[in-house]
């Protein structure tokens, strides 16, 4: 065991180790403001809404190449850049004697006018960075996508989506394309000498396992600590409620959680798998599921987010869990006892409540895929559509035969205090006529099944008129597909 952290910054080993003022659960935002020439990063919002904290982080492939990504830093706890490149606004320019070399990126944001007041530039930089990284001829909607997570106060995004354009021109060469082999070099000297992390301080212990076995020995042990595997949603009680996490195992190191598994009947996502990884998967396998994450959050949270962390949580708001229920997923749960599989109708039981077991970890999500005749679709209703959280939500799948209800699926989210299937409404349809009267009796059965709440995102009444809706919604753009 080891107890501290090293990763690469300014193109060297960077080792740290944890005392009163540095904390395991404080963040790289933090962390970075602390330093005297790393203070581009701002926090705006330290819930990952704004983006201007974005950093950059490259990764080793298994290609021995740097793989970049764009993280909103006031999510990411110290350790979970442990092996990893850190990379900020003021590693991109370069120096050439007393003269300063601007990167493609920031060079065609000052030719497009793309800055004025320049609080948020450096995390609207940082992403166009990772786009530069990692597209070549980006579309319009891929750049939008990148910058989906970067709020701008003041200039407006036509001359940053136009800097973006015309920086990726270049084609991603770079210093940093000069400099890859030293860095992999550095990030394989961490690698080699790396072992499993424990930091431990007078008020607090986070553990970082590197094998899925001292995972479970560690949640054996310690079944009240706090289970993080991306910590989008833990960090926020750091962040904004000031709470001190005294005890944390975090699963992000475990790379035999991050493997995916396809075969001609399902598709075995690892727990540990970024959203934004499971979204390029799905698309053409699991398309209600793409869609779905293509309004979860930003490209900045989806890279970081992994799909075990926001089934674990068991949001009633969670968007993956009604379209994981539409396609029938399964849970692989694992403990040092041994492992079972649950259904995700049986998996929450209440109110941020699951089947887990204490001494469990969420290793596996499951997921058939469809026969030809079935169709699944996700549905999203919110204020606005990137970057907010679900009024309502919704997973149907249906299967047709000569326009008879085979089977049919109705899952919501953002109606109860669980993603909850309407069962009644189900048994409704099930055997009957893919008929507009019929559903919308299905409707009303709907409305019954139901009582939410009223909040800051939608009155009840909004709740239950969309909710019956969504379904006459979901009709209409099935019949058509009558067999």
């Amino acid at each position: 065991m080891q107890q501290t952290i090293s990763f690469v910054l300014d193109s060297k080993i960077q080792t740290l180790d944890f005392n009163e003022q540095l904390k395991p659960t404080t963040t790289v935002l933090n962390y970075l403001r602390s330093n005297p020439i790393h203070k581009g990063v701002k926090e705006g919002c330290a819930e990952g809404d704004c983006g201007a904290c974005t950093i950059v982080i490259g990764e080793l492939s298994s290609d021995n190449t740097i793989h970049y990504k764009a993280w909103d830093s006031c999510l990411v706890f110290l350790p979970m850049i442990h092996g990893k490149q850190l990379i900020t606004v003021e590693n991109l320019s370069q120096k050439n004697g007393p003269e300063k070399i601007l990167h493609p990126v920031q060079e065609t944001m000052v030719n497009c006018n793309g800055s004025q007041c320049g609080y948020c530039t450096p995390g609207i930089v940082m992403s166009l960075f990772s786009l530069y990284k990692n597209e070549k001829e980006p579309t319009k909607e891929t750049i939008e996508d990148a910058l989906t997570g970067n709020l701008c106060r003041c200039t407006g995004y036509k001359p940053i989506i136009e800097a973006a354009a015309k920086a990726c021109e270049n084609g991603g060469s770079d210093h940093f394309t000069t400099n890859e082999k030293k860095i992999v070099e550095l990030l394989h000297q961490i690698k080699n000498r790396s072992e499993s992390i424990v930091i431990a301080t007078p008020q607090q212990k986070y553990y970082q396992p590197k094998t899925k076995a001292e995972a479970l020995e560690l949640r054996n042990k310690m079944q009240n600590s706090i289970l993080v595997n991306g910590a989008t949603d833990v960090a926020l009680r750091v962040t904004k409620r000031h709470e001190l996490l005294e005890e944390v195992i975090d699963l992000s190191g475990v790379d035999e959680l991050k493997k995916c598994v396809k075969t001609d009947y399902l598709i075995k996502f690892g727990a540990g798998m970024n959203l934004e990884e499971v979204k390029k998967i799905a698309k053409n396998e699991l398309p209600a599921l793409h869609e779905t994450l293509t309004v979860f959050g930003s490209k900045q949270i989806r890279s970081l987010a992994t799909l075990g962390g926001n089934v674990g949580s068991g949001s009633p708001i969670g968007d993956t869990l009604p379209t994981l229920m539409a396609y029938n997923a399964e849970v692989k749960l694992q403990s040092i006892e041994g492992e079972r599989r649950i259904n995700m109708n049986n998996y929450i039981l209440g109110y941020r409540k699951t089947e887990r077991k204490p001494n469990e970890i969420i290793t596996t999500i499951i997921i058939p895929k469809p026969s030809p005749k079935t169709i699944v679709k996700f549905y999203k209703i919110s204020k606005r559509k990137d970057l907010d959280i679900s009024t309502v939500s919704a997973g149907f799948s249906l299967t047709l035969n000569n326009n008879i209800v085979e089977s049919i699926i109705l899952a919501y989210g953002g109606m109860a205090a669980v993603t909850k299937r309407v069962a009644r409404a189900e048994q409704h349809l099930t055997g009957k006529l893919w008929d507009r009267v019929i559903v919308e009796q299905a409707m009303q059965l709907i409305v019954e099944e139901f009582t939410p709440i009223s909040d800051a995102r939608s009155g009840a009444e909004f709740r239950s008129v969309a909710a019956k809706n969504l379904l006459l919604k979901f009709w209409n753009e099935t019949k058509k597909n009558r067999g």
